[in-house]
């Protein structure tokens, strides 16, 4: 049975049931045997906050197996060696991931190629010189890349970015300094987007080019781990670029052209994001929901409490609007529309009512949802990071009432 009334088309729904499959066959086993690796992070991180050398090379098994078995690849456009899916596969495949790892078995999210850690349309303008020796790696999941857009002091205003890439000879140098960039602290490729024109990048128009950088690039520097949410470790990281040359072969896209290639990125994110609030509330509350059916208090089920119930029903109602929001952005997307309104209000909703979903599974759970055991914990830390991630939600809201302002008022 589906809550959901319309079909998702029937090659979606086969490749996901299979990638399902796959994460049941790969994954969950790998958290099993290793365990005391993974869920541990006094063992799972260096002293530098980096992964373990024995944690990123099973993160690799994973993008390797899931390549080798057809899934990794799944919206990566045909001509980089992929299968071509849209955005609809891409949701539905990210929410099935989150809904059926939740946030213990994370290395479920390399079972898929996400748009800022490998091959994606982010890169589909690559060189024929890059494709050769870039895309191998990265779509054979042996090496991933991260996005290098957010500094200092552009963030929401990506446009501010301060970094420079100046001629040198036929090709670049770039000189600047990147923050908030995650995969970067085991990344082998970093697409790094630098001024190119200052002019027209004061004015708004252009100005900016990406470029793909190995991250062992002379002058590249990852100079510290970024830890969040107390953790001791992590992915994130601030990196800085000291005059690092690039050549003709590295340049993403158009010169000048490529804040167009991280709008591509950051919408990506959005579905992704929309998609993986949805997973983990789904997974959060089911637990809510087992929980609330055993657990007695006053010589009955907590279930049977209107105070306990009612939370519940009503994160399952914004949870079921969230799930067909991010459907229709999708399905919009994949027609060929902008969707900008329908994807803002896709991301900005989910995130929000998503939190509230996993903290009303916590407060069931009474303080067993505090215990690392259960997880809820690492799920309402993960929403609420992406309740800022790839746009925060009054950036959202801000970009929903301008499309309304200039006539879309279509809901």
């Amino acid at each position: 049975m589906s809550a959901i009334g319309f079909e998702i088309p029937v090659d979606i729904r086969r490749i996901v049931a299979g990638l399902e499959r796959f994460v049941r066959a790969e994954v969950l086993p790998r958290h099993e045997k290793h365990a005391g690796l993974l869920d541990d992070p006094r063992k799972r991180y260096t002293p530098d906050g980096r992964y373990v050398p024995a944690v990123v090379d099973l993160i690799r098994e994973v993008r390797v197996a899931s390549a080798d078995a057809g899934y990794f690849n799944l919206c990566v456009p045909v001509a980089m060696g992929g299968l071509g899916q849209g955005h609809l596969a891409y949701y539905v495949a990210w929410e099935a991931i989150n809904h059926l790892c939740g946030p213990h078995h994370w290395l479920g999210t390399f079972a898929l190629a996400h748009w800022a850690f490998g091959p994606s349309v982010v890169l589909e303008q690559l060189t024929d010189v890059a494709r050769e020796r870039a895309l191998p790696g990265l779509v054979s999941g042996r090496q991933s890349m991260c996005f290098g857009l957010s500094e200092p002091g552009a963030g929401s205003d990506a446009t501010m970015i301060a970094t420079r890439a100046v001629p040198d000879g036929d090709g670049w140098r770039i000189s600047g300094r990147k923050m908030w960039t995650s995969n970067i602290t085991f990344a082998d490729w970093i697409v790094a987007f630098a001024v190119t024109d200052p002019a027209r990048a004061a004015a708004k128009r252009g100005g900016i080019s990406a470029f793909l950088v190995p991250t062992r690039a002379p002058g590249f520097t990852l100079e510290r781990v970024t830890l969040l949410q107390g953790d001791i470790g992590g992915a994130e990281g601030e990196s800085t670029f000291d005059s690092v040359r690039v050549e003709p072969w590295q340049l993403v896209g158009p010169l000048h052209e490529g804040f167009r290639i991280a709008l591509v990125g950051v919408s990506l994110g959005r579905v992704y994001n929309a998609a993986r609030a949805v997973g983990l509330a789904r997974w959060s509350l089911e637990k809510a929901v087992a929980y609330a059916g055993h657990r007695i208090a006053f010589g009955v089920p907590i279930a049977e409490h209107q105070g306990v119930a009612f939370p519940l029903a009503e994160s399952a109602m914004e949870v079921h609007a969230a799930h067909l929001a991010g459907l229709n952005a999708a399905m919009l997307l994949d027609r060929g529309e902008r969707a900008i309104k329908e994807l803002s209000i896709a991301k900005a909703y989910a995130v929000e009512v998503c939190l509230r979903a996993v903290d009303r599974a916590i407060q069931t759970h009474g303080g067993m949802g505090l215990t690392n055991e259960v997880g809820l914990v690492h799920a309402y830390n993960t929403l609420r990071i992406i309740n800022i991630a790839d746009g925060t939600n009054e950036i959202l809201r801000r970009t929903i009432f301008q499309q309304m302002a200039r006539g879309d008022l279509d809901l």
